[in-house]
């Protein structure tokens, strides 16, 4: 019965607070201020250049503004005075700046040009307010001031044109020409034409009511308002095109902007729209208005004394609610749309706020508890039971038959009156209803039939899961996902599937987790971006890198397999198709989603945002569709602390030490993220930035073409804007000096191949003596050969044979004479002979010794079978002289006599190894007991003679003599093997 009692009060104070007001919407002006770059809020005049840049006139100097930065000028940038009134732009691209002191200026390729700067300026000071400017087909300007005073000016002269009747006078006469050439001045005393001498009035002709309060168009017409409404002049036609309510003439209107439908008009009451058809729309209420006008991309733009509006273009206009309209309050937390026309909004302090669109009304729902439901964080929908849920942190509500006039509603209880703090919520295609909560995840299996709870009869792992949880969600087929602080888990069918343990990237914390399609998940991570999840456990992860604004993301919302997804820095709307993925940033309504939105809801054709400064909404259909790329231009460059003059071409710049700032800017009134590329050469690759500065150093001389290009998300890249510039060449790789350079190498070249030849004749010279004396050498060792002792001895020996009769013997030893004197006259021609030779002659040498010598001397050859001795070569009577040498310095002096043993072998490659060895007394004995009756002069000549070889020759003949022991003697020679 108490419960019955308790449920009776809340459902009257439910009604009690459901209380309906009628709401009207509200377009959204994005604002621009001084806390955004202008230099001042007080503004008088805009202008779009041809460029596309929108110029501001303000009391405090001229700003530039390219749709993301103001670049703001003043008297230190070159400004005569600071107050600015108007500004217009020539034939030659010239921002003329008409300022309050009367002083002309212009700003032209980057420089501002004033009097000092531009002597042809010092005519136009006229110490009065300039308050027409207009060039005619012929180039002429038109001045109209604020005195009885019009000039014309050629650049080169100046007339003036004054009148003579006080009653029709030129003050703050407009200037324009018309589509016949005629020029015509008008002001709020009279319409004056000009006869090619003087102004002439015309009678019966409306005047204007003010000179701001017109509009030349391009057909050469002319709007303006007077007294009676609006007009339009084509030459002598003139025709009323509306009426002008007094109340707004009143209102002290300022420029106006004609469009096909109506006139934009600005006042001191704020903006109006005045349709031909009679309608008239009110805006900007209480804003003081000095001018409106349309950019290319068909936004307006409102100066005021309070900033820079802006109205979007249609296609990308922002609505917004918010208490202006009705809303309780303007901090929304959660929304949700439960039909097209039913928007339900979670406040805060316990408020639920309903928009009917079809009625225009507005319902304010108290809940029980202010405290409980304090933010009003999730709203669900259980489409089926037609019942709405509400979650805040300590509490959750839900709202049965919201499509009948008297909802009910119930809230949610623990049995024991415990205290839980709710992290996120979830309803499945049934009955079940699953929480978040810092203590677990809870399952409540029938929300249908009751909202109660007991923590005490959960079993754990199977309606409860223990460990602090931040979100939930059933899918659709009701398997339920939950982040806890382990990761990600799913229960389906009563079966615990822990995925954190699978993957290690699901184990971070997660804000949000949103369906997709029936087999991709998506979570929200609170650092990491966003995770995509297929059915086959495969993850993607999308973050900063790919396009999101950050990698904290808050909450995320699907339409038709399309995630839009909220982060601490704006919005992003993500397209996945297939492997590629397309991320989107919202940059159009920037301003008003950078950082405060809380909560969205996406259907067919609007986006629905839940921020602190109300409900903002669009249409978001155009969105995405593919755009005109940004122009981009140099802003400026310095050299070296020094800015150059970008209406010059061939920059020249020495290669000493430099360094270039480039400031550079694309410009787009909609998107506030601009990727930029730049490159030096065409032959290279490009490299990006976000920066709209470059700063380049230590270039190598040479010609280089910088060039800028810009894209914004839906676009391609823009024509790249260039500067072409040479860095001169280093003194050491000019023509004259390479060429002064290769004269010296060629001179150092012809000297030094002329000491090299003649170093090569010298040597081929010595060479020349060498081999002469090498030649004499032989002949001399020949002689040593054949040395008279030799011969007496071998007479000797031939006479004894004769005189015992021995004739056999004679004739033998006088054949072997002759023999080795043949071959002696044969080898003195050669400077190398084969091994055959040489051993030939050496057996025949050694044979005569042995007749001589007798059993005194007893000699042996060994030679190597593989040497081929027809083929191999040796020097020349190299031998003989070290056989002689061993058979009288060695054996001789022996009384018993000796042996002398010659061996010829293959060693190494191509080189021979000859050992003559002997038994005699030894070489050193034979020094030490200075036997040297015998001096052999052979052996000094062959000596001298290898040296000389080894000088000509290009491998060398080695040799060693050694004593074996006490006695006997080894003498090695290698030489290099020499083949036919």
């Amino acid at each position: 019965m108490k419960n019955k009692l308790i449920h009776s009060f809340y459902y009257l104070l439910f009604f009690l607070s459901w209380h309906q007001l009628i709401f009207a919407q509200s377009l959204h002006f994005p604002h621009y201020t001084k806390q955004n770059g202008l230099p001042s809020n007080n503004l008088f005049n805009i202008l779009q250049d041809k460029k596309g840049y929108l110029w501001i006139a303000t009391d405090a100097g001229v700003s530039r503004f390219d749709g993301n930065n103001f670049e703001n000028f003043s008297i230190d940038d070159g400004l005569p005075d600071n107050q600015i009134l108007q500004l217009k732009e020539d034939k030659k691209g010239r921002i003329w700046f008409l300022s309050f002191s009367g002083k002309l200026s212009y700003f032209y390729n980057g420089i501002i040009y004033s009097e000092k700067n531009d002597s042809k300026l010092k005519a136009l000071h006229l110490n009065a307010v300039i308050v027409s400017f207009y060039e005619d087909s012929k180039g002429q300007f038109w001045f109209g001031t604020n005195k009885n005073l019009i000039l014309s000016w050629n650049e080169k002269s100046i007339l003036k044109y004054s009148s003579t009747n006080h009653f029709q006078q030129y003050l703050n006469s407009i200037l324009y020409e018309d589509h016949k050439q005629n020029i015509w001045a008008m002001n709020a005393q009279g319409v004056h034409l000009f006869n090619q001498q003087d102004f002439l009035p015309i009678q019966d002709q409306v005047p204007i009511l003010s000179h701001k309060s017109i509009q030349i168009l391009p057909d050469k017409s002319i709007y303006y308002l007077t007294h009676h409404g609006l007009m339009r002049r084509r030459g002598f036609n003139v025709e009323k095109k509306i009426n002008v309510p007094k109340e707004i003439i009143n209102q002290n209107p300022s420029y106006i902007f004609v469009q096909s439908d109506g006139v934009w008009m600005g006042t001191t009451k704020g903006l109006y729209k005045l349709y031909f058809s009679g309608k008239i729309e009110h805006m900007l209420i209480d804003q003081s208005i000095s001018q409106v006008i349309q950019d290319k991309a068909q936004n307006l733009w409102i100066s005021t004394q309070n900033g820079l509006f802006k109205l979007p273009n249609p296609e990308e206009q922002v609505f917004i609610f918010n208490t202006q309209h009705k809303l309780s309050q303007n901090t929304i937390q959660s929304v949700f749309k439960t039909s097209p026309e039913d928007i339900w909004l979670g406040m805060q302090e316990g408020y639920i706020n309903h928009l009917n669109l079809r009625t225009k009304s507005i319902a304010h729902l108290a809940l029980k508890s202010a405290d409980e439901f304090k933010s009003i964080k999730q709203i669900k929908f259980d489409k089926k039971h037609k019942s709405l849920y509400f979650g805040a942190e300590l509490g959750l509500a839900k709202l049965d038959r919201i499509d009948q006039a008297k909802p009910q509603i119930t809230y949610l209880k623990e049995a024991n009156n415990s205290f839980f703090v709710i992290k996120s919520f979830s309803i499945d295609n049934e009955n079940k209803l699953a929480l978040a909560l810092s203590s677990g995840v809870v399952i409540l299996p029938n929300r249908n039939k009751t909202l109660t709870f007991s923590a005490n009869n959960y079993k754990e792992n199977t309606d409860f899961f223990k460990e602090r949880a931040y979100t939930v969600l059933y899918d659709s087929k009701n398997k339920l996902w939950f982040s806890n602080v382990e990761g990600v888990s799913a229960l389906q069918k009563g079966a615990l599937v822990q995925y954190f343990k699978k993957n290690p990237l699901l184990t971070q914390r997660f804000n949000d987790i949103k369906e997709v399609s029936n087999k991709l998940l998506a979570f929200a991570t609170d650092g990491y971006g966003i995770l995509l999840l297929d059915s086959a456990n495969n993850i993607r992860n999308i973050k900063e890198i790919h396009g999101l604004q950050s990698n904290i993301i808050l909450k995320l919302f699907v339409y038709q397999d399309e995630i839009w997804a909220l982060s601490t820095n704006g919005v992003n709307r993500i397209k996945i198709q297939g492997k590629d993925i397309k991320i989107n940033s919202i940059d159009f309504a920037n301003d008003l989603l950078a950082n405060e939105v809380n909560d969205l809801f996406v259907d067919e054709q609007y986006a629905y945002f839940a921020t602190q400064k109300g409900l903002v909404y669009f249409k978001y259909q155009n969105f995405g569709i593919k755009e005109n790329p940004p122009p981009v231009f140099i802003s400026t460059i310095t050299y070296n602390n020094s800015s150059l003059d970008l209406s010059k071409n061939n920059f020249s710049f020495k290669p000493d030490d430099h360094n270039f700032i480039i400031n550079f800017n694309a410009l787009d009134f909609k998107n506030k993220h601009i990727t930029y590329r730049y490159r030096l050469k065409s032959d290279v690759n490009w490299s990006q930035t976000k920066s709209r500065r470059i700063e380049l150093t230590a270039l190598e001389p040479g010609k280089y073409e910088l060039e800028i290009a810009a894209k914004s998300q839906d676009s391609d890249w823009s024509k790249a804007s260039k500067f072409t510039f040479e860095i001169e060449k280093y003194f050491w790789q000019t023509w004259w000096f390479i060429l002064i350079i290769w004269v010296i190498a060629a001179l150092s070249l012809y000297l030094f191949m002329t000491k090299y030849l003649r170093k090569q004749r010298n040597e081929e010279q010595e060479k020349l003596l060498l081999k002469n004396k090498t030649l004499m050498l032989e002949q001399r060792a020949l002689q040593a050969m054949m040395n008279p002792h030799f011969v007496f001895n071998v007479m000797n020996s031939i006479q004894h044979y004769i005189n015992t009769k021995n004739t056999s013997s004679a004739n033998k030893v006088l054949t072997g004479f002759a023999k080795l004197i043949r071959i002696n006259l044969d080898i003195c021609t050669k400077s190398f002979v084969s091994l055959a030779e040489e051993i030939n002659y050496l057996n025949l040498y050694l044979n005569l010794e042995k007749n001589r010598f007798g059993d005194k001397l007893n000699y042996e050859l060994i030679i190597d079978p593989e040497l081929d001795l027809e083929e191999t070569f040796i020097p020349s009577m190299l031998l003989q002289p070290f056989i002689e040498n061993a058979i009288w310095h060695g054996i001789m002096p022996k009384e018993e006599g000796g042996n002398i043993t010659i061996r010829m072998q293959h060693q190494f490659i191509n080189q021979l190894n000859i050992q003559i060895e002997d038994d005699g007394i030894g070489i050193d004995n034979s020094l030490a007991l200075n036997i040297g009756k015998h001096k052999s002069k052979g052996m000094d000549l062959t000596k001298e003679r290898i040296n000389l070889l080894n000088k000509i020759e290009s491998k060398p003949i080695h040799f060693e003599i050694k004593q074996l022991g006490k006695v006997g003697t080894l003498v090695t020679i290698l030489v290099p093997i020499i083949e036919s």
